[in-house]
């Protein structure tokens, strides 16, 4: 008899956010000057879409040449064809009314000052700058089509204000937010099912809403230098935020991005052994847009959490020891 196989949850990675995207040169650029590099491109011209995977892959990055799927912090754009001539396509960013639900993504920056003016200077609007508001240690940057990108610094805010100088090769892909419902549904899932941990909860009783951080053991950023926050050293980091008494409200529900108007698509997480992963989720009564077993691409299945949210998983390629495409 066949030995059955097994997984371990602890080997999983938050591996990357997918975003519709209406023009994938206008997009590509735009990460590029963020610091993100396009890893590898998939085309699949009979379905009219290529996906375009980036991430940061400089000699000192978390996944310094790693394979696609043996990192975490990957950033996913999905091109449909055509869409870059259609003076009617737009994305949804999923911040605006009626359609809210994933929120941003987040990168950490050396120092955090001249990072934002650096983007600022290269011509790319903010959503917030860091002299807006009340939190002066963040800014907010849209990419082309409209999504968020949440700026962090990866050390105190005093420390780099006289820093006129920014490395990209230093940035991180650190974190991506979607808001849920009932935080305690979510959290259930995110730890229970997929295996995460929560890392730290952060509440803002005055504002009305918490929001709380997960991640994999494995993606625990080490040696961390003194006076560095090492939580914003972290890539494949989840957020999620829970705005305080949606979970009551019976007619509530957040937009998943895959709804028109469309915009996010999911995020993906990596395992060991997709065959048993997904066995592990079976079990669990995991509710399933996609099983491995439908559809053409027998390589990939789809979970949905508690909001609706898809989460892709796939195999890790170095575990598995051949690529998935």
């Amino acid at each position: 008899m066949a030995a059955t196989k097994t997984t371990d949850p602890s080997t999983y990675k938050l591996n990357h956010t997918m975003l519709r995207v209406k023009d994938p040169k206008e997009s590509v650029k735009f990460y590029e000057t963020i610091g993100l590099k396009q890893i590898r491109k998939l085309q699949f011209p009979e379905a009219k879409f290529d996906l375009y995977f980036l991430a940061y892959d400089s000699p000192s990055a978390v996944s310094a040449g790693a394979s696609v799927f043996d990192r975490e912090g990957v950033i996913e754009l999905t091109h449909n064809y055509g869409t870059e001539s259609d003076p009617n396509y737009k994305i949804n960013n999923g911040n605006t009314e009626p359609h809210r639900g994933f929120g941003h993504t987040c990168i950490s920056v050396d120092n955090i000052q001249a990072a934002c003016q650096r983007i600022e200077d290269a011509g790319y609007k903010f959503q917030k700058k860091l002299t807006d508001g009340r939190m002066r240690h963040i800014a907010f940057v849209l990419d082309p089509d409209g999504y968020w990108v949440e700026i962090i610094g990866q050390r105190p805010l005093e420390a780099t204000a006289d820093v006129t100088t920014t490395d990209v090769t230093t940035y991180r892909m650190n974190h991506t937010m979607i808001r849920v419902k009932d935080s305690e549904k979510a959290l259930k899932f995110y730890q229970e099912v997929m295996g995460m941990t929560l890392l730290r909860t952060a509440p803002n009783d005055a504002a009305k809403f918490t929001n709380f951080f997960l991640g994999y053991a494995a993606g625990n950023a080490q040696n961390v230098p003194e006076g560095m926050n090492k939580e914003a050293l972290r890539e494949g980091v989840l957020e999620l935020t829970w705005n305080h008494g949606t979970e009551s409200d019976a007619e509530f529900s957040y937009h998943d991005g895959n709804k028109e108007p469309q915009g996010f698509g999911h995020i993906c997480v990596s395992v060991d052994d997709i065959d048993a992963a997904c066995q592990r989720f079976e079990d669990l009564n995991v509710n399933w847009k996609k099983r491995l077993t439908d559809g053409r691409m027998k390589n990939v299945a789809f979970v949905l959490d508690p909001d609706g949210y898809w989460v892709e998983i796939v195999q890790n390629e170095r575990l598995a020891g051949k690529p998935n495409f």
